[in-house]
């Protein structure tokens, strides 16, 4: 049986489980209870770290980096300005302010630089995104603050997080994902009928990764940036052994 789980026929059908397959480097006398020339140190089986659900299996060995860094496309950060707002107020006398409580419960609010929108509630909660860094996060969510203070307003500055960062890259090579869902189905989904990705669900770090055939990938879900980092370095070895030739 060939050993590699990236066949470029993959099999449909074949009946055989993820876990059949024989793992690399067992021969055929490797089976327990099967009588073997050469007694090999150490248990048969040696105890995966992180136990069986273990995030990553890289299907070809990590050796070197990819010198590919992943760009942040987009930062959603939340801020509390503990103090209640009227919205109406704050649409009549702010500039780029909508504001119609029919549709969405909170003011939507602009600034061009950084070029980043918020949400606005009645609460004093406040939402904001399209920042590409931690530092135009923070700076466009004081900026936000400062125009809520101006209208007359008692508004604090508390309990800014950044909530989630999103990231992208390009792999530069076009990849197999139906190989690729056989091989990590527990950690991926794949239906091209109803999005062309494939959705990978990696468990260390907590990402979620769109992966495109094309060799596009958007990395989603991270609180910190290295996340990101991290999860790119853990996913391009095994796109590489999914790379179409």
């Amino acid at each position: 049986m060939d050993k590699s789980s990236a066949s470029p026929f993959p099999s449909y059908g074949h009946g055989l489980s993820q876990g059949s397959l024989l793992s690399p480097g067992m021969g055929p006398g490797s089976y327990p209870g099967t009588t073997t020339t050469t007694m090999l140190p150490g248990p048969l089986f040696p105890p995966t770290p992180g136990g069986p659900m273990t995030p990553m299996t890289p299907a070809t060995p990590v050796s070197e980096g990819s010198g590919i860094v992943p760009q942040l496309q987009n930062i959603v950060c939340t801020v509390n300005l503990n103090c209640k707002l009227d919205l109406k107020r704050i649409a009549l006398h702010a500039r780029n302010a909508e504001y119609n409580p029919k549709r969405f419960a909170a003011v939507i609010m602009r600034i061009r630089d950084p070029r980043t929108t918020a949400l606005i509630f009645s609460s004093g909660k406040m939402v904001c995104t399209g920042a590409k860094s931690e530092e135009q996060a923070k700076l466009a969510a004081r900026k936000y603050a400062r125009i809520v203070q101006k209208l007359g307003f008692p508004a604090k500055f508390l309990d800014f997080k950044i909530q989630n960062m999103v990231g992208s890259c390009d792999v530069k090579f076009p990849i197999r994902l139906e190989g690729l869902v056989l091989t990590h189905g527990q950690f991926s989904s794949y239906e091209p009928e109803l999005f062309p990705g494939l959705i990978y669900r990696m468990v260390k770090p907590r990402i979620v990764l769109l992966i495109f055939v094309s060799g596009k990938v958007v990395l989603t879900g991270a609180k910190v940036r290295q996340e990101i980092y991290d999860a790119f370095e853990n996913i391009y070895p095994i796109l590489k052994g999914f790379k179409k030739t």
